[in-house]
């Protein structure tokens, strides 16, 4: 570790992300005492890029998003006692930094395990800041052997064993470049979710976050995600933006926020539901399991 480095490691997860990574890695190299980028063999000028940067490079084949988050924290050798997790579309931002710096000025209490970052949305270059999308907290950092990956397809978060403290700090999300692979992009994602709407009740063996209502504000989401599960196929898309863009101030987001409550609130999770609709339909109409449709036609092997 340098003099003006912490005693943190990143890991940074990438495929294809020529774009992104310049300026992700950019935002954390004054900060972190070692950078992990896992790649999933880029076939663009991701890997050229990182060659310009002080990092560590490892490859491995995706699988999921969990399996390669959690592959990577039980395989690579760190060497710090505190880990940052991020995508490559992630940026620390210098406020966060500068906290970071004052935390680990000090030696960290023992019973901290985590700390909570909230995610600050940029969506056609305008901060989302109303909707109930800002702040959102995530557990992206813990300390060493004290979190994982929760096991689901998709919408994964961070699992910490111990107390966890909020940071004012952000990290700012860029939301894609462009409508085409923003799109693209949920459309793969509606099938995962879809899938894991239909399987994850079954399987009681995954490890995930919990549902509670009283406890952080991560497992406080899940509670309320669990509760629009139980609405009515296409009547809680509706629902669920009608109270985001309208009772949570969505429309104050201007044209951009516009777009994103549309396409984010209610376009992605009525796609989520016509995919479980169609999911079913097919275990209808060939008589088979719906983990056997989804195997066949989806390619995802699901033991439920």
């Amino acid at each position: 570790m340098t003099s003006s480095t912490l005693p943190i490691s990143v890991i940074i997860i990438t495929f294809n992300e020529e774009n992104n990574i310049d300026e992700c890695i950019e935002s954390v190299k004054e900060i972190a005492d070692e950078i992990f980028v896992v790649d999933s063999y880029s076939t663009d000028n991701t890997l050229k890029i990182l060659r310009d940067h002080n990092c560590k490079i490892v490859h491995h084949k995706f699988e999921n998003y969990s399996a390669q988050r959690n592959w990577a924290l039980k395989n690579l050798l760190i060497n710090n006692d505190w880990i940052l997790n991020l995508d490559a579309d992630h940026r620390v931002t210098k406020e966060l930094a500068m906290e970071l710096k004052k935390k680990f000025s000090s030696p960290i209490d023992s019973d901290i395990k985590g700390f909570l970052i909230s995610r600050k949305t940029i969506f056609m270059d305008r901060w989302i800041k109303h909707g109930g999308h800002y702040p959102t907290y995530h557990a992206n950092m813990f300390r060493k052997n004290c979190g994982m990956c929760e096991e689901r397809l998709y919408d994964q978060h961070y699992l910490v064993e111990g107390k966890m403290v909020k940071l004012k700090g952000d990290i700012i999300d860029i939301i894609s470049d462009s409508l085409s692979n923003f799109t693209e992009r949920h459309n793969k994602w509606a099938t995962m979710e879809a899938i894991e709407q239909l399987t994850l009740r079954n399987d009681k063996n995954k490890k995930i976050i919990k549902s509670d209502f009283k406890g952080n504000s991560i497992e406080r989401r899940r509670s309320l995600r669990n509760f629009y599960s139980k609405f009515p196929l296409f009547v809680r898309p509706l629902l669920y933006f009608s109270q985001r863009y309208i009772l949570r101030l969505g429309f104050l987001d201007g044209i951009p926020g516009l777009i994103f409550h549309f396409l984010q609130g209610f376009w992605y999770r009525f796609l989520i539901d016509a995919k479980i609709f169609e999911i079913k339909l097919l275990s209808r109409k060939e008589n088979k399991s719906v983990s056997k449709v989804i195997n066949e036609h989806y390619g995802i092997d699901i033991n439920v």
